[in-house]
């Protein structure tokens, strides 16, 4: 059965939708959250991945129980993710993984595995995508990168995703890239310095688009997570978007 938005109405249905299986690695941040819930609200059979050794493992599978999701505790191991995927044969895989500087000092602090942009954000969505290869018919990777990546950058952040690109580019693997801006909203976790980027940069972008300078507003200011999760969700059964890397602008639209 379909879900309801907020106030009651429905969300707009695609037959596409209702068929197949969403396997949602990244579940847990910001973006996968909402993520879970556009998917569960549109009737799409939705398996919510949670890290087995999560401390907030009961927390986050009610969350998702109650939204009417199924959630998947598959240790990051080669083989068993390859193994949960095949099993599920999910027709899209939504790759919504990353880490932060401070969760590596916490991480490090406590002695635990490295959590870093190379071991998380590149590394995890490598694993994941092997998995996918895996599967027969292959499902559609939506990959979640960031605004500003080229072949060439340099920044750390930006460069594990630009060789998470291109990895996935080669793979066989039907893909969605998307590339959005700063996001943010009211209940976004830590992450002060990009609140208060998105609130400098908004502010200019709007000054921008009243003079006419539409595209670039729309390219780079900030989205919430749920109208992210809109986006990569529409992206994610719409054929003209496979194979296609959107920017932000695009991701409105």
């Amino acid at each position: 059965m379909h879900g309801r938005l907020a106030g009651g109405s429905r969300p707009p249905y695609d037959p596409r939708m209702s068929e197949g299986t969403a396997f949602v690695a990244g579940a847990t941040g910001y973006t996968g959250r909402e993520v879970v819930r556009a998917l569960t609200e549109r009737g799409v059979r939705t398996v919510a991945h949670v890290r087995p050794d999560s401390s907030r493992l009961a927390e986050h599978r009610a969350r998702f129980e109650g939204l009417g999701a199924e959630v998947d505790t598959t240790p990051w191991e080669p083989e068993a993710m390859a193994a949960t995927l095949r099993r599920l044969g999910p027709s899209v895989v939504f790759s919504l993984l990353g880490t932060t500087r401070a969760r590596g000092k916490e991480a490090a602090a406590a002695g635990r595995p490295e959590e870093s942009y190379e071991t998380v954000d590149y590394g995890l969505s490598a694993l994941l995508l092997a998995a996918a290869r895996a599967v027969e018919p292959r499902p559609r990777f939506v990959y979640l990168s960031a605004v500003g990546v080229t072949p060439s950058v340099k920044n750390p952040y930006l460069a594990a995703r630009a060789r998470m690109e291109r990895e996935l580019r080669e793979s066989g693997v039907p893909f969605t890239i998307a590339r959005p801006s700063f996001i943010t909203g009211p209940d976004r976790e830590g992450r002060p310095g990009e609140k208060i980027g998105a609130s400098v940069a908004d502010a200019a972008l709007s000054l921008a688009g009243a003079i006419g300078a539409r595209r670039l507003r729309d390219r780079y200011r900030s989205m919430t997570g749920a109208e992210l999760a809109e986006a990569l969700v529409r992206a994610a059964f719409d054929p003209a978007c496979e194979r296609r890397a959107l920017e932000a602008d695009a991701l409105r639209r």
